[in-house]
């Protein structure tokens, strides 16, 4: 029975779920935009892309639950990392992540129609994987960025997840943390995949979770090397996955 609503519910995702989805994206975009190009990409940011990730969201329906809100330090900068399970990760992460941040992405997301420029004038950071030197440019040139409690954020695995099944950390992250003197919030993101799995079109109603882990301190950061601090972080989100 609870396949064959499912099925059922394919219906409303491909005649109003997917048109209006795409259709608030597109409104955003082009609103982030011209609010970033004159000037305001940091009200941009927090007021309308955080209303287009909850509105999608709701619509789907979604519910989503946060955990360790409390461990978050207000005006604190971070290099926040978490695991990818679905496109809805990156819904949630506008929707609900407590933070003004830059997002660290691949060049190839330059190229999504309104959504790349609406990105770029916003100041998320684009990076080309197949070229170290210019990614180490962006990486360099995105530090100026992280200014007033604003942080950047990573899906340092690359790409998309299954469920609890990580997959090994890039250390692009873990550099920048190091470089910046900053700390690092591990966050974990399970249910997404359950809404949305990978390779999917399909999309049910659903929970996600949320967990803000306790930071990494920017002492830790500075002592440990490269393979303890991946490993200590994957540990971290790991344990809140479900």
């Amino acid at each position: 029975m609870k396949k064959f609503w499912g099925q059922i519910y394919q219906i409303y995702v491909w005649l109003l779920l997917y048109p209006l989805a795409w259709l608030l994206t597109i409104v955003v975009a082009v609103l982030v935009s011209v609010f970033s190009i004159l000037g305001a990409a940091r009200f941009a940011g927090r007021h309308i892309a955080r209303t287009w990730g909850r509105l999608i969201l709701w619509i789907t329906p979604v519910w989503v639950k946060r955990h360790g809100m409390e461990r978050i330090q207000p005006g604190q900068s971070y290099v926040v990392v978490a695991n990818h399970q679905s496109t809805y990760d990156i819904l949630l992460v506008y929707g609900y992540l407590p933070l003004d941040f830059k997002w660290v992405m691949k060049i190839e997301l330059r190229k999504m129609p309104f959504v790349g420029f609406a990105c770029e004038k916003m100041g998320h950071i684009y990076v080309d994987r197949k070229n170290r030197s210019a990614s180490i440019k962006a990486m360099q040139a995105a530090k100026d960025r992280l200014v007033n409690g604003t942080s950047v954020f990573f899906f340092p695995e690359g790409t998309r997840s299954n469920g609890a099944d990580l997959k090994p950390f890039k250390k692009g992250a873990f550099r920048m943390a190091r470089d910046l003197g900053l700390p690092i919030l591990p966050v974990s993101i399970s249910g997404a995949d359950r809404v949305m799995p990978t390779g999917s079109l399909k999309v049910l109603p659903g929970t996600i979770n949320m967990t803000f882990h306790q930071p990494i301190s920017s002492d830790q950061v500075q002592e440990l090397g490269d393979q303890e601090l991946i490993k200590m972080t994957e540990a971290l989100v790991a344990a809140g996955i479900h």
